[in-house]
This record gives structure tokens, C-alpha cells and sequence, in this order.
């Protein structure tokens, strides 16, 4: 609690904020995604261009993540719970694009969670594929640690302000 100039008491509630990752020496966008893979729907791949600062050109990476494994990742960051607290606060008619736009914006973050364990590892300067397999349990662990951050991307994507989501 603090004192206004009228000294008036007056509540701050603290806000859970959460930061940026510290710089890397990529420069990493969202090129396409997410979008099932061909002849195998129940896996998705979203595929970012990659440029590191010393390269002379970028590579693109698809990231593939089976649908069990994005539904549990989203289990484990209460992401249904989260959505449902959001929605709660919307027009009931706009729930259903919400929560489709929503879904999308997870598994971009997923996979974006999934191409960081690549860019900490040794990226080769040429286009690749994380397949579906790999870094299973890696990814739950930097999933686990950038949950604020995932849920607070994808409320910047559906374009809510801070007032309108529920923190985490």
C-alpha cells in the first residue's frame, strides 16, 4: 500500500513481469507455422529463419512437436486453465477464434522453446529439421522455465492488454 499525492492510501498490486531472453548472436523470426506435416497430421512444424550475426546469409529450421506432446506441455503450463481465465473476461462470441489463435501461438512457442535448445547447442549454417523425437526432455524442462514467458507471448499476440489477462 502507498499514500497518493492527496493522501489518499492507495493498493498497487504487483505485476508478474518477465523479461526477454538476454541477446544472442541470432536473430531468429517465425517464418511459417504452425502447420501439419504432410502425410503425418498429428505432427506440427512451424519454420523459423535464423541469421547469426556472422553469417554471411540464414538458415531456415523447421521444428516439428507431436500433438501428445504439445498437449502435454500446455498440461503441464495449466495453459487450458490460463486460456479459460482469459476467455472468461472476453465476449462469449469471440471465444472460439480466441481459443483457436491461441492454440496456434502455443505451438509457436513451443517450438521456439525446442529451436533455443539448437541455438545453445551447436547450429550448423545450413537448413535443417528438429524432428519430433529429439530433445523431448529437454524441451518439457525449457518449457517448464519459460512458462510466464510463453503465456505472456502469446496474450502480446492475441493482442490483450495486461488488464484483460490473468497472471500465471
Amino acid at each position: 500500500m502507498t499514500v497518493n499525492q492527496s493522501g489518499t492510501h492507495v493498493t498497487i498490486r504487483a505485476m508478474s513481469v518477465e523479461y526477454a531472453p538476454e541477446p544472442t548472436p541470432f536473430r531468429v523470426t517465425l517464418f511459417v507455422g504452425p502447420q501439419p506435416i504432410e502425410g503425418s497430421p498429428s505432427t506440427m512444424s512451424c519454420v523459423f529463419n535464423v541469421k547469426k550475426r556472422s553469417w554471411k546469409g540464414g538458415v531456415q529450421v523447421a521444428v516439428h512437436m507431436m500433438q501428445g506432446q504439445i498437449e502435454r506441455l500446455g498440461e503441464e503450463i495449466h495453459f487450458s486453465h490460463w486460456l479459460a481465465r482469459v476467455l472468461a473476461a472476453l465476449p462469449s462470441e469471440d471465444h472460439l477464434s480466441y481459443q483457436e489463435r491461441a492454440h496456434e501461438f502455443l505451438i509457436q512457442a513451443l517450438c521456439w522453446c525446442k529451436l533455443d535448445l539448437l541455438l545453445r547447442s551447436a547450429i550448423m549454417q545450413e537448413n535443417q529439421c528438429l524432428a519430433e523425437d529429439i530433445w523431448i526432455d529437454e524441451c518439457r524442462e525449457r518449457v517448464a522455465e519459460r512458462r510466464d514467458f510463453i503465456l505472456s507471448y502469446i496474450a502480446a499476440e492475441l493482442d490483450l492488454v495486461p488488464g484483460d489477462v490473468p497472471a500465471p
